[in-house]
Order: structure tokens, then sequence, then C-alpha cells
């Protein structure tokens, strides 16, 4: 069952009772022939990464709701054992709540309204909230009746890494003033928790093993007891031209520093993007050929972001329906649909010479804040969204996970 929405729309799709009745990639646009973008959800992939992360975290699996909040991708991170799930706004809570009954959920922003403390409370039975400074601190305890079972969690600031994105200008106490909110919360707190974040896309195992042995120093200097590490997100998926370490490479190195902490300590991790990369792809139409720029249907204002001023680069094949593409490549730059001219994603896109008006390419990878970012810029906020059966169209090291397509 295939359904066009706008952006914003969360209803559930309808899904195939048996995975084996879910259609390719190619009999989807065979059957549709799109002139609007096309989502295609592999939910079994999904569900295999979740798995296997699971198996490999030695302690309990936040997904990032964030990274895609697809219910049909909610409900697949669920079957494959995933029972926690790490929200940062009162509307990814009411989504998940409405899901799964039953889950645990964190609200896991370190700054909130009032009234999201206040809903996700009293609503939907939300007990741990994240701070990084005292007003945040007095703002949950004010809003919650510093009720009983309230987990408060002190994000801690990192010094800045390599990762692809740099989450440390933003949240997070500095060492010392995260040993004094430990210290604060814990009379009123029946889980104490220390998180930290390393950066989006990082390719260093180390990170984590240095990232808790500063916590384990902090945690040292509160001097009160803490029963939770949240080690964050930030877990690599292959991209073309960048391969990363093995997962158990990760796991390996978060063991390592999880040995400074003391003993008793429970982790957490915050997985987005290395449950849910491969698990979509999308499918766009070539709309007009200038010399080697092809003007696409879907851009940096659509699930194309990070193929915009970040540069990250991604799988992608031709889809011709009617005859045989050439033989040869070349390389191209895409143009998204918008009327602003930073909606260029420059690549290099590697596909046969004569593509051409009418075209589609399909694009991997893109589980990952793919669905997440679109706008409505412009109007173009319309796109099919569909389960397949296909494998995902690049695999990452550790994952259970298809057999990969040429990565261009």
């Amino acid at each position: 069952m295939t359904q066009i929405r706008p952006r914003g729309a969360v209803a559930p799709l309808r899904r195939p009772a048996l995975s084996s009745r879910r259609p390719s990639v190619d009999a989807v646009v065979a059957s549709l022939r799109p002139e609007e973008p096309v989502h295609c959800l592999r939910p079994q992939a999904v569900s295999a990464a979740a798995r296997a992360f699971v198996a490999a975290f030695p302690g309990d699996v936040l997904y990032a709701v964030k990274c895609n909040a697809e219910p049909t991708v909610l409900r697949a991170i669920a079957a494959g054992g995933v029972t926690h799930f790490d929200c940062a706004s009162e509307g990814e809570v009411r989504l998940v709540r409405s899901l799964f009954p039953d889950a645990a959920i964190h609200f896991m922003h370190p700054v909130k309204s009032r009234g999201a403390i206040r809903s996700a409370w009293q609503q939907h039975g939300v007990r741990d909230f994240v701070l990084d400074t005292d007003g945040e601190l007095t703002k949950i305890l004010e809003e919650t009746g510093d009720g009983e079972d309230l987990g408060l969690v002190v994000r801690l600031a990192l010094p800045k890494g390599n990762a692809a994105y740099d989450l440390s200008g933003k949240f997070g106490a500095a060492p010392a003033e995260a040993a004094a909110l430990l210290r604060a919360a814990r009379p009123h707190a029946a889980r104490l928790g220390l998180s930290f974040h390393v950066g989006s896309q990082c390719m260093d195992p180390s990170a984590w093993t240095r990232a808790l042995a500063l916590a384990a120093e902090v945690i040292a200097a509160a001097d009160v007891a803490v029963e939770i590490v949240d080690v964050g997100g930030g877990f690599p998926v292959a991209y073309p031209g960048s391969e990363p370490p093995a997962l158990d490479l990760f796991m390996d190195a978060i063991r390592a520093g999880a040995a400074l902490l003391p003993e008793g300590v429970r982790l957490w991790a915050e997985p987005g993007r290395a449950l849910v990369a491969g698990g979509a792809s999308v499918v766009v139409q070539v709309q007009q050929r200038r010399g080697d720029a092809l003007y696409v249907n879907d851009g940096v204002y659509g699930a194309l972001s990070d193929a915009g001023a970040p540069g990250f680069r991604f799988p992608h094949r031709l889809i011709r329906l009617d005859g045989e593409a050439a033989e040869v490549e070349r390389a191209f730059t895409l143009f998204g649909p918008t009327c602003d001219s930073a909606d260029v994603m420059r690549g290099p896109w590697i596909l046969p010479a004569d593509v051409a008006e009418g075209d589609w390419i399909e694009i991997g990878q893109l589980g990952a804040y793919g669905t997440a970012l679109r706008t409505a810029f412009n109007g173009f906020d319309r796109a099919h969204v569909t389960e397949v059966s296909d494998s995902p169209m690049l695999a990452t090291p550790g994952y259970e996970a298809g057999a990969p397509a040429r990565a261009a």
C-alpha cells in the first residue's frame, strides 16, 4: 500500500501482513511512474539493525525518535527489541505513547517548556528528564511536583571532537558544574544519571572511552551515588567513501570506559542514525538536464539536506523503465526543485552518461533524517511513502543488513 501525504502527517501506513508481499523499488516506480519523491521504507532492515545493536550494547537502548519518526519505522524499531525511546519534544512523546502504551519514554532534551514537562509527566507517564542547568532542574521539580520515581539525568559537555556533526557547543554543563548539578539533583532523584554526546557520525570508537573517563571523574567529584551513565548517540553508518569501524569496536571502547565507572552503574545509549539509515531510500525524478546538471524533484529542503552543505555522499542508481541506460558513466550535480540557488547537491553523482528527463534516481541510506528534515518550502512537501522488500543499498559493518549495491 502506497500513500501520498504532506510533511507532518503521522497517520500509520497500512502494512502488508507478510514481508514477501512488499513490492520492490523498481515495481513501485513501474506502477506509479511518480512525478513526486517516493520514500521507500525497509522495515525489515530497521528491525535487523536494531536487533544487532540491542545484542551488542551492554545496557539499555533508547531509540532517538528525532532521527526518523515514521510510525512504520518506529514499529520496526520495536520489532527489533527496542523498548526505550529518547524523545526531544512533547509531540514525539505523544506519538510514541500512542503507538507503544507500555514503552519507556525518556525526555532527553536539556531545555523543555513547562507545559511539555507537565504533559509528559502527568499524561504520558514519562519519568526521566535531562537537564544541564540549575534553572532546568528547578523547572522539572516544580512541574512534576518533585514526584516519586523521578529520574534526573545531567548532560555533561564534552570538548569539541571530530564527528561529522559537532554537538559540543549548544548543550551540556562543564565538568565542575555537572558535578554540582549531580549533588543538587540527588535528593530528588529515584534515578540519577550523567549523559553526554560525542557528536553525530563519529568514526572514532575511542571518543566514547575518553568521554566515559571524563564522566567517571565528574561522578567522583560529585561524591554522590549515580545509577545511570548515558553514552548518547553518534554511532556511525557507512556512506560511499566512508566506512566506519565495525560495531564491536565501538562496544569494546564503551566497555573499556565503563570499567572506570563506579560498580553497578547502568549504561544507556541513544542510537538513531545507526538503526535507521539503511532503512529507507528516496526515488527522485529528473525533470531537466543541463549539461552535467540534473534538476530533480527533491533537494536540501526535502529529504536530501545532508547531501547539501554537509556534503554527505549517498549510494544511488538510475532507474529507467523504457530502454537500457548507457554503460559509460559520468559525474553530475543535482539541483533540487525550489527557487533557492542553495538547493544544490554536488555529490558527485555517478550516473549513466545518457541520463535524461523522465529518468528516476534511487538514493539510499536516507532512513536517517530523510523524512524528518522535509519542509514545505515552495510547496514541495508532498511525497509518496511505501514499504519495499529491497535490502539496504549499502551495508554497515556489524549490523545485520543485506548485500550492498554499487556505491558510486
